[in-house]
This record gives structure tokens, C-alpha cells and sequence, in this order.
């Protein structure tokens, strides 16, 4: 189903009813309103103005569209930052980050916990039980613009009580520190201060118990709402908008409060945001990287435990990207379609209308800025609501074939503590996705000790700590299992494990790590045997007791084996990666496509989804029974089959 985003506080209230008509006649289904209205429901403290919203939710229900309601809390409004500044957020150099855009606030003040719990108990309690209401929407984009760490006095204050319940007294905290190094001890809580602004490295020990405060503050911050929420509108779902490419929080802790994930899928945006060379991001500039949108994707159905939405769909160019081209033609609905072929309940345009102002006013919709003009985004969804209605229900997901374990915390440990100025946990969890869906295999996402019945291939491409419930869930697992590099480095306070890396890794691996060297840009070592390829960006030196498949040019364990655990001991470049992902999938004797680098498929129950991401066509496997698109699959377009 199709959905859209909409702000009637930006229009005349005389063309809501014709743009709500306009929706449902365009197969629209849902529509987001609210997220960002606190000025308008509140002018001024305690004075609610709840008529205008009142009515647009009822134009809406009057057409048949069901409303997402979000709770207004991104955006504080002037009024409540003069009479509580404490809850301004700081940034790391201790400025204020003040008011004038959105999401300035700070996870730690005591002070926008009440309001915020009182603005969501007002909306709650208004509109808990309204008709038309299918579910809600907690804040926005928790952790976008960098807002998931703050670093001030109301910060420090929540820090220092987080650590006093962590650690009970200071020696304790010294001993987990390893506090004695530079002369860092402490003998009161007191004493702590963030770490940040230090002469040189901060401890990361230290870096590390700041960012898990700040994650727990987050995903309690959006417990407390969805508390709220449930009291007054029992039998609604709740949902949140995660955004892409923000790691700076843990995504599968809030997700625990929800009923389902949702994310916003902006793929050209991201091509941007994401550490790709010049000459890809040149190459995918008008229609993103194949894997971008599939990734996240695939990520949230996983936070959602097999349910999610797209809330907000890019449907033209943005405007908050370095560079923002105009999508090629079909690229919209080829998004929409793909969203869908990996379990999307609902893809929800943003927005319903392009805003003739403000922030962002460069911003495409659906309409042009000035009446009922469709834009060309515009028109591919409507082209996407008549094949829907067409082609009726789509079969269920089933569970892939290839699970990737995916930790918040590795890629903390990772920017704490790179090593190697290239080593980015994000760039290698999505190389090795890359390199799974070149081979046509579909993939969950799952978190550390989450359970790995079913799958027949599970890949780690780094886990900095594991825990004992991670371990077990490895251990038990009889699926090929290939772990990567750095994998078990540190303990839960970024100490060295006991007998060196791979930690508690080391009896299922056979291997201990000895020393690692970081390769600079340009520098590679060959890897021979049975794989090929190369090592670029992070080599280890292995004492193994396994059998070695693949050796670097020197003779040490590249690729070792004991039992179903594979380890590498490298960041691997395209040909190695790509080599030990196809032996692989033949170890696992799965089914497998080795496809071009502009084309993508996947399966929803017993439908193949392909898209075409590139310049040239590309011919569908013969006897399939198309139910949508052509045999030859043009660029930029869909094909479906059974």
C-alpha cells in the first residue's frame, strides 16, 4: 500500500479537501501528519489550539485515508526553549546548538522529559480513540543531524548519575577504565567529565560508556512516549521513522518498543552520505547505488521483527545533500516497487506537495509547489497505485536464505578506535551485503544472540565484543558461519581480551591474532588459494589450529576453517570478496545468480522482484511468467515474476 506525508498547517484550509480527494483517487491509503506541529497545537503554554487539527484529520477521514499521527516533539517551540533553555543540546566543543531549525534538544534534560511526556499526553489523550487514527508515529528521526549525542552541563549531569549506577564506586569504574594510564583516576563520580575536548585521544573506555548512555537514554526517551501512548489509544500501532545511515544510536533497543520499524529511504541523498568513491557516486548519482535502499530495507524489516515501512520515500530531488540531481525518469516508482519486493507494508511518500518555503523549500513532492500539478515523481506514483490495484495483495516475506549479524556498538568501537583512518564498520557491513546480493541472495538482518535457526549461510562481518548470549547463538548455529575481521578484539569495557583476539571467538575459530597492520590507500596483499584476491585497508597475523583455505603472499592464515566457522582475517577487496562470497553460498549449497552491477533481484514469498538500476538491458531467467514489466528488463524499470 502507498502512503504520503502531509502538513495541513501549510496550506489554506480551503485545499485540503480537494488534496485528500486527490490522494485516495491516486491509490493512497495513509497519510503522516502532526510530527512537527507543536507551534500550532501550542501557541503558548497550556493554551491548545486543537480545531484546525480536528478538522484536517476529519477532511481526511471523510475521503477514506487512514492518519499516522506523529507526536510533535521534534521540534520544541520557541516559547518552551526561553523558558527552559537547559534543553538545548551542545555540540562538541560545548556551544549551544540553538533554535531555529529542529531536533534541539538534549536526550539528558529532566526538564524536556516532562514536556515532552505532557505534549504527547495532550495529543494522546485528544486523539487516542479517533476513527480514522491507524497508528502513530514517535518523534522524528531520533539521532539525524548529529543529535543523538550531546555534550553539555544537563548531559554531564545524566552521565555521572548513569555511571553511578554502573559502577557503584569509583574504583570500580578506574579498574573498567583502566583509569591508572595517564594518570585518569578518579575518587568521586563527580570528578568525570565527558570526553571530549581533550589534548589528545580521549579514553575509550571512557568514549565508548558515553555513547551506551546516551543509546539507553534514547530508546528509554521513546519508551516513555510509546507508554503514553498505549494508555490512551489501546489497539493502535506505534511506530518511528529511523533515518539511514545513522549509527549513533542502537536501532534494535528502540525497536523493542515499537510494533514495526519504519525508515526514510532518500537513495540518492545517501549516495552522498555514504564513504563512496568519486567515481561510484558519479556513476550512481541519478539513481543511487543498487544496494543503498535495500540495505536499510532489509535492516528494518529486521528491528521490526519482520515488519516495516518506508515512511518517507524520496520522490525527486532533496535538498540537503552536497549535490541533489533530479532522480532519472522511473527511478520513484522503481524505489517504490523495491521497498515493496523486500516486505515494505506501506511505502509513504514524502511529501504530499513540495513547500514554497522555508528550510526546505528545494525540496520535490509529489505536487508542485502551486496546486494540483503533478511532479514527474508524482506521476510514477500514481502509475504505482494503478499497478497495485492491478496486481491486488502481495504474498507475505519469507525468511532469506543468509543472515548478517549487524551491531550498533562495533561501529562505536570502530570510530573510537579505528586503527586504520579507512576502517569504517558501516562501509564493510555493506560491502559484504553488496557481495550477497551480486549473487541474487536475499538477506535478514539480525542482531548479536538472536536466534539462527533456518538460515543456511550466517556472515559477521565484525563483532568488537561478544557477549555471552552472542556466543551461544554462534556456537549453536549449523549454518556456514564466516566471521570477520577484528571480530572479538575487546571486551565489554575495550580491553583486550584475555589470550588476545579473537577472544571468546578463539576455541570456535581456531585462531589467535597476534598483531594486526593497517594498509595505507593503494597498498595490497595478495590472498591466494581458495579464494582469490586481495587485502586492502586491515591485515591480521593469525596463530591458527584450523585448516587454512587462503593464504597471504608471505604464507599467514588468510581465510581459516574449523568445523562450519570460517574466519578472515582481512578487510577484503571486490575480486576477494566476491570470490569468498560465491564459495561460500556453494559451501552452503544455495541456489545463486551471478548478476551485473546495475541489477538487483528479490523474492517476496513466491514472486522474483528484478530491477535495473543501470544503462543497459538485461534479460529475465527464461520461463519465467511475467505479471509485470517485459522480458527485457530496460533501465530503470520493474520486472515481476512467478
Amino acid at each position: 500500500m502507498l502512503g504520503v506525508c502531509y502538513y495541513p498547517e501549510h496550506w489554506s484550509e480551503d485545499v485540503w479537501a480537494r488534496d485528500a480527494q486527490r490522494m485516495a483517487e491516486m491509490g493512497i491509503r495513509y497519510v503522516r501528519i502532526g510530527e512537527f506541529a507543536w507551534s500550532r497545537i501550542e501557541p503558548r503554554r497550556d493554551h491548545f489550539e486543537w480545531d484546525w487539527l480536528d478538522r484536517a484529520m476529519d477532511v481526511l477521514a471523510r475521503h477514506g485515508l487512514k492518519i499516522v499521527l506523529g507526536t510533535p516533539t521534534a521540534t520544541p517551540p520557541k516559547w518552551l526553549v526561553d523558558e527552559h533553555p537547559d534543553i538545548l543540546p551542545h555540540d562538541e566543543q560545548g556551544q549551544v546548538r540553538g533554535f531555529g531549525s529542529r531536533r534541539h534538544y538534549t536526550f539528558s534534560s529532566e526538564t524536556w522529559w516532562r514536556e515532552s511526556a505532557r505534549i504527547v499526553e495532550a495529543v494522546a489523550s485528544r486523539y487516542g480513540e479517533h476513527p480514522a487514527l491507524a497508528g502513530w508515529q514517535t518523534d522524528n528521526e531520533y539521532g539525524c543531524h548529529d543529535t543523538a549525542l550531546s555534550y553539555g552541563p544537563e548531559d554531564l549531569k545524566a552521565f555521572r548519575r548513569w555511571l553511578r549506577l554502573r559502577y557503584q564506586s569509583p574504583d570500580q569504574l578506574n579498574e573498567a577504565w583502566g583509569s591508572v594510564f595517564w594518570s585518569m583516576e578518579i575518587c568521586s563520580f563527580d570528578e568525570v567529565e565527558i570526553p571530549v575536548r581533550t589534548v589528545t585521544e580521549a579514553n575509550p573506555a571512557a568514549r565508548l560508556d558515553y555513547w551506551r548512555f546516551q543509546s539507553e537514554q534514547i530508546a528509554a526517551y521513546d519508551r516513555m512516549q510509546c507508554e503514553i501512548i498505549r494508555k490512551h489509544s489501546p489497539g493502535r500501532w506505534i511506530t518511528h521513522n529511523f533515518m539511514g545511515f545513522v549509527l549513533d544510536f542502537d536501532h534494535w533497543a528502540v525497536g523493542d518498543n515499537l510494533d514495526f520499524a519504519s525508515w526514510d529511504s532518500y537513495p540518492i541523498g545517501f549516495v552522498e552520505k555514504f564513504p563512496f568513491s568519486e567515481e561510484e557516486r558519479n556513476r550512481w548519482a541519478e539513481t543511487s547505488h543498487p544496494d543503498i535502499a535495500p540495505f536499510h530495507h532489509d535492516l528494518y524489516r529486521g528491528v521490526g521483527r519482520g515488519h516495516f515501512w518506508v515512511m518517507e520515500q524520496q520522490p525527486g530531488p532533496v535538498n540537503w545533500a552536497p549535490w541533489n540531481p533530479v532522480p532519472k525518469p522511473g527511478m520513484v516508482r522503481l524505489w517504490t516497487w523495491e521497498a515493496l519486493a523486500h516486505g515494505a507494508e506501506v511505502v509513504s511518500y514524502f511529501r504530499w506537495r513540495q513547500v514554497p518555503f522555508a528550510q526546505e523549500q528545494m525540496h520535490a513532492g509529489l505536487n508542485l509547489p502551486e496546486g494540483d500539478e503533478l511532479s514527474v515523481g508524482g506521476h510514477e506514483a500514481e502509475q504505482v497505485g494503478r499497478e497495485l490495484r492491478k496486481l491486488g495483495d502481495l504474498p507475505a516475506s519469507k525468511r532469506a536464505p543468509v543472515a548478517m549479524v549487524f551491531d550498533y556498538q562495533t561501529d562505536w568501537t570502530s570510530r573510537i578506535q579505528p586503527q586504520g583512518k579507512d576502517f569504517r564498520y558501516e562501509e564493510l557491513a555493506f560491502r559484504w551485503y553488496e557481495a550477497l546480493r551480486r549473487l541474487g541472495l536475499d538477506v535478514d538482518f539480525v542482531r548479536p544472540g538472536e536466534v539462527l535457526d533456518g538460515y543456511a549461510l550466517v556472515v559477521v562481518p565484525c563483532l568488537s565484543i561478544v557477549d555471552e548470549k552472542a556466543l551461544a547463538a554462534l556456537r549453536k548455529t549449523n549454518a556456514k558461519l564466516l566471521v570477520g575481521p577484528r571480530s572479538g578484539s575487546r571486551d565489554r569495557n575495550f580491553r583486550f581480551p584475555e589470550n588476545l583476539a579473537p577472544g571468546v571467538l578463539q576455541e570456535l575459530t581456531g585462531n589467535r591474532i597476534t598483531q594486526v597492520s593497517t594498509l595505507r590507500p593503494g597498498l595490497r596483499e595478495n590472498v591466494s588459494g581458495a579464494i582469490k584476491g586481495g587485502a586492502v585497508r586491515w591485515r591480521e597475523y593469525l596463530q591458527s589450529d584450523a585448516d587454512v583455505l587462503a593464504r597471504f603472499a608471505k604464507g599467514d592464515p588468510a581465510l581459516t576453517k574449523k568445523g562450519n566457522v570460517y574466519y578472515l582475517a582481512c578487510w577484503p577487496d571486490e575480486v576477494l570478496l566476491t570470490s569468498l562470497m560465491r564459495n561460500l553460498a556453494q559451501e552452503a549449497r544455495l541456489e545463486f545468480l551471478e548478476l551485473p552491477e546495475h541489477i538487483r533481484i528479490r523474492r517476496r514469498g513466491g514472486l522474483t522482484f528484478a530491477f535495473n538500476y543501470g544503462t543497459e538491458a538485461w534479460d529475465v531467467p527464461s520461463g519465467a511468467e511475467l505479471i509485470l514489466g517485459e522480458k527485457s528488463l530496460k533501465p530503470q524499470e520493474v520486472a515481476i515474476w512467478r
